[in-house]
């Protein structure tokens, strides 16, 4: 259950508040006003009711509680007829009751800020209401019925989800103010609602095809039955009490505009010194990113720096390259042959055992190679991960040793380049003397170019052998599925066989069930009378022979029974039932005048045993051989009966003729399903 449907206890402060009010409503002097708001009630206590009834009470006020009806239980709302002030806001109503039109000497009825989903349509019957305020609720439409408030002055639906207003409200030519969200309507338009109360009216009455007068025309009437209400409610003449409650309530709106206008006023400066902010904030972010760009700029200059000195460091990383990638190659010949080893060995085993296993062990085979694969493919994989995992940490760590070693390197730079000054001349004179060196290191250099190429040339044979091997597993792997699905073929041939046979053999036992009668419905069936067997015979009614045996039903019985009897039998169609006993009738009466047409009294055969005992079937599993009798069609009388009718069984249609058909040609009953017979050769 929801919180605020909760009932809850009001406190110490707010019982006494009420009992001081109700206390203070029952005095001799006491004013027409009964004001129980703000004692945190979640029903109208029943004394309240009475009070208002006793006393004639004209202004209820119960706003601020925590109302969820308006009515508690075993009240009436005829205790509030004499009420012209109802005031409930600021309480959780969800509803109104049905009868609130039973109010008719209300003139105010405030239910601002509650829980509304809709009005009754009964509020048209308050013709004295000049004042509804329905705001901030839940409404999403409203009753047709407003239009017959012929005095209504003020009406709001502001803070609801209705965007369409009743054509009926057309009616109402004394309505002065309405207030509603303009931007959230569509039935009178937008622009139409934004213009005011008088440009809604004509909108309404020109759909309504009447014609628009303003509300000071209808205003006098309404004032001068106000009078004269007054005037008979108060003993020393018309008095300005209403007058004096609507200048009260004119007031307190006065103050919400006021308020209201304060808030906008807070609201435009909030607005101003957001803007400021948004300036600021932006100034902010255009010197964050002029200082990014210069710091941007300082950063590619030390970037390029580093560039350059890594640059040298790159040369002597590329000899560490080229031992690593030596050792990649080696690992990879290492795995080429043992996959040219294993590929071998599979082959082998297939071959050794293909001849000798049967088909559960060539399941069990292909599973184990299946795995088996997937195992070698496992650790083939963990391997080069492992490899690759290892050259990726030594080529952090070389990344690192680069790094760290930029420093040292800017140093020795300098010494080299003072260095270098000293020794380009002793450099010269070395060179000179050897040339003999260089043409050693030329020959060295050659030699190894000659096993750089050597290298390659075993790479692309290595390469081939890998596609050659690749091209002869995906034909292995082809012809594997193709001896699968070969198998499954196989497989749904015998399982289809099978399924036929079975299928064929239940249907046909099946209809020899149907078609077989109980014994003991047999013989009542021979029991009966011979001319009320002809009598269903002649009205096409054979079908009922059976019901007719089993409830041991005579001419004499049916003579004293009614329609409505035989319908409890079973015999639904009512000029059947009709028929039969008006036959049955004549037969009577033709055996009173004519003795030797009754038929005689020991003319019913009641068997004791049968001469042959029926077959029992019981069939265990399905023969060999199935010898199906073969029956035509009824309809077309040509080709074969191969249709079975459910629910009632018959097999006596073929498959063109029974498409048509909507009843059993036998016995008339419903077809609720069609199922084919299928004979297996």
């Amino acid at each position: 259950m929801p919180l605020f449907f909760r009932k809850r206890k009001p406190s110490e402060e707010a019982r006494k508040r009420l009992e001081y009010q109700m206390c203070l409503a029952k005095e001799a002097g006491a004013d027409d006003i009964l004001d129980i708001s703000k004692c945190e009630l979640s029903e109208i206590p029943f004394g309240a009711f009475a009070t208002c009834k006793v006393l004639q009470k004209k202004v209820l006020i119960v706003h601020t509680n925590h109302l969820t009806s308006l009515l508690p239980k075993s009240c009436s709302l005829l205790s509030l007829a004499t009420i012209k002030v109802l005031d409930l806001h600021d309480n959780q109503l969800t509803a109104l009751p049905d009868d609130l039109g039973q109010l008719t000497a209300l003139q105010v009825l405030n239910v601002e800020r509650n829980q509304l989903m809709q009005l009754p349509r009964s509020i048209g019957n308050l013709t004295q209401l000049q004042t509804l305020n329905v705001k901030d609720n839940k409404l999403k439409e409203l009753p047709d019925t407003l239009g017959e408030l012929r005095s209504l002055r003020t009406l709001n639906i502001s803070g609801n989800e209705i965007q369409r207003l009743p054509q009926m409200l057309a009616h109402v030519r004394t309505l002065e103010m309405l207030s509603l969200d303009a931007s959230a309507m569509v039935y009178p338009p937008r622009e139409v609602c934004g213009a005011g109360t008088a440009a809604i009216l004509q909108f309404l009455c020109k759909e309504s095809g009447l014609e628009y007068y303003p509300p000071s025309q209808y205003l006098l009437p309404v004032l001068e039955q106000d009078g004269t209400e007054n005037s008979r409610d108060s003993p020393d003449g018309p008095t300005d009490r209403f007058s004096r409650e609507e200048l009260e309530w004119q007031n307190r709106f006065s103050d919400y505009e006021k308020r209201k206008e304060q808030k906008m006023l807070e609201k435009l400066e909030f607005e101003r010194r957001l803007e400021l902010g948004q300036r600021e904030h932006a100034q902010l972010l255009q010197q964050s990113s002029s200082q990014k760009d210069e710091i941007l700029q300082t950063v590619k200059e030390e970037q390029s720096r580093l560039e350059q000195g890594l640059s040298e460091r790159q040369r002597h990383l590329d000899a560490e390259r080229q031992r690593l990638q030596e050792q990649l190659k080696q690992t990879e010949q290492n795995i080429s042959s043992r996959i040219q080893k294993l590929l071998q060995e599979n082959q082998r085993i297939r071959m050794e055992q293909l001849m000798s296993i049967t088909q559960e062990e060539t399941e069990n085979l292909r599973r184990r190679e299946v795995a088996s694969a997937m195992q070698q493919m496992l650790t083939e994989s963990c391997k080069n991960r492992l490899i690759q995992m290892a050259y990726e940490s030594q080529r952090q760590n070389l990344v690192q040793q680069a790094c760290s070693s930029m420093a040292e390197m800017d140093e020795r730079f300098q010494q080299i380049l003072s260095w270098q000054q000293m020794d380009q001349n002793k450099a010269i004179s070395q060179i000179l003397q050897e040339s003999a060196m260089q043409k050693a290191a030329f020959e060295a250099l050659q030699v190894k170019k000659d096993l750089m190429h050597r290298q390659i040339r075993s790479q692309e044979m290595i390469s081939e052998q890998r596609w050659a091997l690749s091209s002869l597993l995906q034909q292995l792997l082809k012809e594997k599925q193709q001896r699968e699905e070969e198998l499954r073929e196989i497989l749904t041939e015998l399982e289809a066989k099978s399924e036929t046979r079975q299928e064929n053999y239940w249907l046909i036992q099946y209809q020899r069930l149907l078609n077989q009668k109980p014994l003991s419905l047999k013989l009542q069936e021979e029991g009966m009378e011979r001319q009320l067997v002809a009598l269903l015979e002649e009205l096409s009614a054979e079908h009922y022979l059976p019901i007719f045996a089993h409830h041991r039903l005579s001419l004499d019985l049916l003579s004293q029974m009614s329609p409505g009897d035989l319908a409890k039998v079973g015999v639904s169609e009512a000029g059947l039932q009709h028929e039969i006993l008006r036959r049955v009738q004549e037969l009577l009466d033709a055996a009173r005048i004519q003795p030797e047409l009754k038929p005689p009294t020991g003319a019913v055969l009641t068997p004791t045993a049968p001469q042959e005992p029926p077959e029992s079937v019981r069939p265990s599993a399905p023969p060999a051989e199935l010898e199906v009798q073969a029956s035509e069609c009824v309809v077309c009388l040509e080709r074969e009966a191969q249709m079975i009718f459910l629910n009632c069984g018959h097999v006596c249609c073929c498959q063109q003729c029974c498409q048509p058909l909507r009843t059993c040609p036998l016995c008339r009953q419903d077809i609720v399903q069609r199922l084919r017979i299928y004979h297996s050769s």
